[in-house]
Parts: C-alpha cells; structure tokens; sequence
C-alpha cells in the first residue's frame, strides 16, 4: 500500500486501527510495531509514529515509554466516561438525523437495517458487531456533521475496546429491533421520539456492561487464598 502524501498516509493508517478495534479484530492491550505498521502501509516509521500520537491524543493508542504503543485498554471508569460522552451526544445526533434525512438518507438506514438483519440471521458474529457499530456512526453521517462523524467513530472504537473487557456473558452486540425503532422515528421526521429511543437503547448498551468497581483485591496472598484470616477480623 504506497501513498503520495504523508497526510493521506497518517490518515488511512489512523483509519485502519479505528476499524480493527471497531470491528474487534484489534484487542485491548495488543501491541501496535512501528516498524511493522510501516512495512504494512509501505511508510516511514515517522508517518507511523505519527498517526499512533494523534490516536494516543484521543485515547485509543496507550503509548509507553521504553516499551512502545498499544491497543488503550480502558478502565472501568474510563468506560463509564465513555457512556456519559454517548448518553450525552448521540440522542442528539438521532434527533437531528430525524429533522434532517430526506428519502435517500432513510433509504441508506433502511439497507443498513436489511444487512443487520441479515448477520443475525446467518449467524455472522464478526459481521453483526461491525454492522451494529457502523450504524450509529451512519446515523451521524445522516445528521451531517462531520466533526460529530469523527467523533462518534472514536466512541465507537472506545466501546468496542470496553465491550472487549467488560461484556457480561449474555452481551450480544446491540439489543435486536432497537436500531428499528430509531430509523422509524427518523423516517417519521420525530426527531422527540428518535432522541427518547437512541437514550433507551444506549442505557441497554450500557447495562450489559460490568463496570462497577470489584472488590478490593486482598493485600496478603495468604488472605486471598483463604488460608489466614484478614487483620482485624
């Protein structure tokens, strides 16, 4: 893969990891070789290292010293932070893409709506979580704001990582019919009830997550083994 401007470069190598971690295909914690990543993208370990600071800026890439960059593994708190950014953004962008989707816009959501389908029907996991993901991005799409497109994109790759980490057993991607009911509210110009909808599912999202904080690790290993009693009980 050449390209002839160290922009469109970073930019597609940017792009690329989103995607993976979208997609799930990049774990949390995964290392991330510069010298790899510039053999892949047929680019000087520069444009490299470049493209992992700006996604480093945005959370998606930890960077260590001595040891190099890898796949942002978040914190439970960091991915409760995650859901208040989207609890707070995107019933807004449903609400929007309600006011302003003409026919063509509608008819995109719909076929997106037709190929989830479709994944749940074929039992087709990968192609389910990346269909369900892409959605509310193409629902920012649909809005028209291109800093909300690149937004809800990094959110995205967020809550993959999160889901990655801190899915409860039963998760299943987004809850079934839930994207339905949104489109309909978009495809009925109800920006109220696209807005009340988008809330409700990003609760249910939210709610096959674990992330309220575990106990507190025992300090002795004797203790956690339960081969001594704790001090002062």
């Amino acid at each position: 893969m050449q390209f002839t401007r160290t922009g469109t470069a970073e930019a597609a190598i940017r792009g690329r990891i989103l995607q993976a971690i979208f997609e799930r295909r990049l774990a949390p914690g995964e290392k991330l070789t510069e010298d790899r990543l510039a053999d892949l993208f047929g680019v000087s370990r520069t444009v490299v290292r470049q493209a992992l600071a700006r996604l480093a800026q945005d959370g998606i890439v930890a960077q260590q010293p001595h040891r190099g960059a890898y796949v942002a593994a978040p914190s439970r708190a960091e991915a409760r932070h995650i859901m208040a950014v989207r609890h707070m953004v995107e019933p807004e962008i449903a609400a929007t893409a309600a006011r302003e989707a003409d026919a063509n816009a509608i008819a995109r959501l719909e076929q997106h709506l037709v190929e989830e389908s479709a994944a749940r029907s074929n039992n087709d996991r990968a192609a389910l979580v990346r269909l369900t993901g892409m959605f509310h991005v193409t629902l920012a799409e649909v809005a028209g704001n291109p800093i909300l497109v690149r937004l809800v994109t990094e959110l995205q790759a967020l809550s993959s990582l999160a889901i990655l980490l801190y899915a409860r057993a039963d998760h299943d991607a987004c809850p079934r019919d839930e994207h339905g009911r949104i489109v309909a509210a978009v495809a009925a110009g109800d920006p109220e009830t696209a807005r009340a909808v988008m809330q409700s599912h990003l609760h249910h999202v939210e709610g096959d997550l674990a992330l309220s904080e575990p106990p507190a690790a025992a300090a002795d290993l004797a203790v956690a083994l339960g081969l001594a009693a704790a001090p002062g009980s």
